[in-house]
């Protein structure tokens, strides 16, 4: 990724800032949430993207070339263009961690910024975050439905060109996969590769076995041999073992075999039976061909004999997920208040639908945990500010009748300050620890929330603090 992305916005972005300049209404500060709304493929999400976002910000800056570029356009006056020259982003940004487990409409970041700042910062987060966002959540998915075998990231090919490759494989890193075949995404984020060899490969021998015999020859102690060029159980396979075989007699040890095709389940199944017959239990069975989370679910219920998933296209592009849904949206601003002081005046989006309505005011993030078994019991969103006291009473965010008391629970704070005053207060961690943590949180939450097929609805609330605000700001919108 360029490390100057400043340009990366919509046009309407820069319209809106020109029109706060000159309306003098640039240095009003404002508070956006970033949050993903409810989508009926995707119950939990897992966010990524933060390191990169941060990138873009910490290089906010109008080279000469885009005033130039922006002068071209006869949309701007000359003086916006001047403010420009200096712009950097001096707000105010929180966010939670890459790797946390995440819910639809929490606030996943938060920025509190002059208006011309905050606004233009809402394509580029968007873009970053909610792409790999998407893909750590399809990844995750994907995991649990292997149930915690190794899925490695193949989708490099079927990218939509090369940075979707790239963080692509990053966000899937996070999302839990073990390894990628991208060697440029190994090399930068230090990470596993993994790989074999294709079908060219065995085509372009006179045999299979010539092919299979000149691959192990190259790599006797990592030979995984790709066994469906002709045909899987008649000679792909039985080849396989002959090559084994010749290796165990040199005292390497093969690896295992690769399927491409066919009815995956069958095939795995016979394929283990013969090579434990002839005494290579030990090797493993990797099988790739256009694998999502859904057939990967199918095939561990029929017991297929796989031990390692090889997904690309499923993954880098999410197949039937085309976006997470993330957006951008005003919760405060500040207004004239008593005797004329300047305060955060929350507002919030009006809909007819209920799922698009957004929650207003500046707000903070917590989970709560069983303090008994350490479970994620439910997350609160509260105002900023709201002290948690005990006991504490859960309530539906919208059927006000359901609560839930607490009595026993331990609450973290969601949201980290990144950005204090235009200047990075966050250490950034590794993607290892990335990985690392989100593994642990995905743990923390029960299996019945994250399962495939009609998964329980996970408890986000909004604090009867928050609820209150929100339908007072509904009912004196009504009588406008």
């Amino acid at each position: 990724m360029q490390k100057n992305l400043t340009l990366l916005t919509d046009l309407y972005q820069l319209t809106m800032m020109n029109g706060y300049f000159l309306t003098s209404n640039h240095n009003t500060v404002a508070v956006f949430d970033l949050f993903f709304r409810a989508k009926e493929e995707i119950n939990y999400g897992i966010m990524a993207g933060l390191e990169q976002a941060i990138e873009y910000i910490k290089n906010l800056s109008f080279t000469k070339d885009d005033i130039k570029y922006l002068k071209m356009l006869n949309l701007f006056s000359d003086n916006f263009l001047q403010y420009l020259q200096e712009f950097r982003f001096s707000g105010d940004i929180w966010a939670v961690a890459e790797g946390e487990v995440v819910f639809p409409n929490e606030p996943i970041l938060i920025v509190k910024a002059p208006i011309i700042q905050a606004q233009l910062l809402e394509t580029a987060l968007l873009n970053i975050i909610n792409h790999q966002t998407l893909i750590a959540s399809k990844a995750s998915r994907m995991v649990e439905a292997a149930k915690n075998k190794s899925i490695v990231e193949f989708g490099l090919r079927r990218a939509y060109g090369p940075d979707s490759g790239i963080y692509g494989t990053r966000a899937g890193m996070i999302g839990g996969c073990s390894a990628t075949s991208n060697v440029f995404s190994g090399k930068l984020f230090d990470i596993a590769v993994k790989g074999t060899h294709g079908h060219s490969w065995v085509s372009s021998f006179d045999t299979e076995l010539e092919a299979f015999r000149a691959y192990a020859k190259i790599y006797p102690d990592n030979c995984l041999l790709l066994v469906d060029t002709y045909d899987t159980l008649k000679s792909g396979v039985p080849n396989a073992i002959k090559v084994f075989r010749e290796l165990k007699e040199k005292k390497h040890k093969p690896i295992g075999i690769r399927l491409d095709s066919g009815d995956l389940a069958y095939l795995s199944k016979k394929a283990r039976a013969m090579l434990d017959e002839a005494g290579f239990a030990d090797t493993i069975i990797f099988a790739s061909n256009d694998i999502d989370d859904n057939l990967i679910e199918q095939l561990e219920l029929q017991n297929a004999k796989i031990d390692v998933y090889g997904v690309g296209t499923k993954l880098i592009t999410a197949s039937n997920i085309s976006s997470i849904g993330g957006v951008y949206k005003l919760s405060a601003i500040e207004r004239e208040g008593k005797a004329g002081k300047k305060e955060l005046a929350s507002v919030m989006k009006f809909s007819d639908s209920e799922n698009k309505a957004t929650n207003p005011g500046f707000k903070n993030l917590y989970r709560i945990y069983d303090k008994s078994n350490g479970m994620a019991k439910a997350d609160l969103i509260t105002l900023n500010g709201e002290i948690i006291q005990k006991p504490l009473t859960l309530i539906h965010p919208i059927e006000r009748w359901k609560t839930t008391t607490l009595d026993d629970f331990i609450i973290r704070p969601m949201l980290n300050q990144v950005f204090k005053k235009g200047t990075l207060c966050y250490k950034t961690p590794t993607l290892a620890q990335i990985i690392s943590f989100s593994k642990s949180e995905l743990n923390k939450f029960w299996g019945e929330y994250k399962r495939l097929t009609r998964p329980h609805l996970y408890k986000v609330n909004l604090s009867d603090e928050l609820y209150k605000l929100k339908h007072e700001i509904q009912v004196r919108q009504k009588g406008l």
